[in-house]
């Protein structure tokens, strides 16, 4: 196997440290992990600082980046995932989907790289349709306080394909679900960290809307597989999406946590926030034919290894 030089943006966060470890895992790549780290945390990549093919740059992908080191795969994860991040500084947000792209589109037409963008289910908004194929063009509000992370990533998916038509640059874009797993942030925001967090600490654990709304959770292993998959798949530039097409509802999930932790929490209620998706799924057929991908590990196998992580951060 021919050595690899890729770069992770956003590679100390919760799913691009994940990458990190397994790309390593190979003994084949140069790994370049660069992150400014908003979300992402030193203490998610510090075991992998001892390994001579690992490189952590602290850096913010809305500034210009170089090496000398020739780059042959860049996996762009750089954008704060969680609607508590995302919101907090919108603008930036948008910088990162935008600017942030452009530069990291730039380095690997420079390089003649091939560059995976880590785009997102929230491209479909509040989907009319269910599930979600990659043909549906989605249901976003464009002038919504979700929108910075909406429609960022629907623009980051226009400059790839911009780019790959008009400078040829060699794409691949997946659209990523709603995943967890280790690694993930105590104050991440996303609902399965927060239902642990709360169940784990013995506090109410808190469902926004009725609790009927659904996701589809994957785990963070099934995910880092894809994209690899992905990345190294001949002839094919996506959009596809990468999750698990089990739907849960809020109720069910916090139900299930509250089995695994053994916890006396209580279930409150408050107010579904706006543009808050009812529904999500993805339709995998497409990752299935032209990736032969699809998740292994279940919601409850799952939750208890993500259980057994946070109680060591808790």
């Amino acid at each position: 196997m021919t050595k690899k030089n890729i770069i992770v943006t956003g590679g100390a966060g919760f799913i691009g440290s994940n990458l990190c470890e397994k790309l390593l895992s190979s003994g084949n790549d140069y790994i370049i992990c660069l992150d400014n780290l908003f979300t992402g945390s030193e203490d998610n990549i510090t075991h992998l600082s001892d390994n001579n093919n690992f490189e952590f740059v602290k850096h913010d992908i809305i500034n210009p980046y170089f090496t000398d080191r020739h780059i042959d795969q860049v996996y762009n994860l750089a954008c704060p995932a969680s609607p508590e991040h995302y919101q907090f500084n919108a603008i930036r947000t948008i910088k990162a989907n935008t600017i942030g792209v452009i530069n990291m589109l730039g380095l690997a037409k420079k390089h003649k790289a091939r560059i995976l963008q880590a785009s997102t289910s929230e491209v479909y908004g509040d989907p009319l349709e269910h599930p979600q194929t990659e043909t549906y063009k989605g249901n976003v509000n464009c002038d919504g306080i979700r929108a910075c992370y909406d429609e960022g990533k629907r623009v980051a998916e226009t400059l790839f394909f911009d780019y790959n038509r008009q400078n040829k640059v060699d794409i691949r874009i997946i659209r990523i679900f709603n995943t967890y797993g280790p690694k993930m942030a105590k104050n991440d925001g996303r609902v399965v960290s927060n239902f642990i967090v709360q169940a784990l600490e013995g506090k109410d654990i808190t469902i926004y809307g009725d609790g009927k709304q659904t996701r589809s959770f994957q785990y963070v292993d099934d995910l880092v597989a894809g994209m690899i998959t992905m990345m190294n798949c001949e002839g094919f530039n996506g959009p596809v999406n990468l999750g698990n097409p089990d739907e849960f509802t809020m109720l069910k999930l916090a139900e299930k946590i509250i089995h695994y932790t053994g916890s006396d929490s209580n279930i409150v209620y408050k107010d579904l926030p706006k543009d808050d998706p009812c529904k999500r799924q993805p339709d995998i057929r497409l990752a299935k034919e032209k990736l032969s991908w699809e998740p292994k590990i279940k919601l409850d196998e799952g939750l208890r290894k993500t259980i057994e992580y946070f109680r060591g951060v808790v």
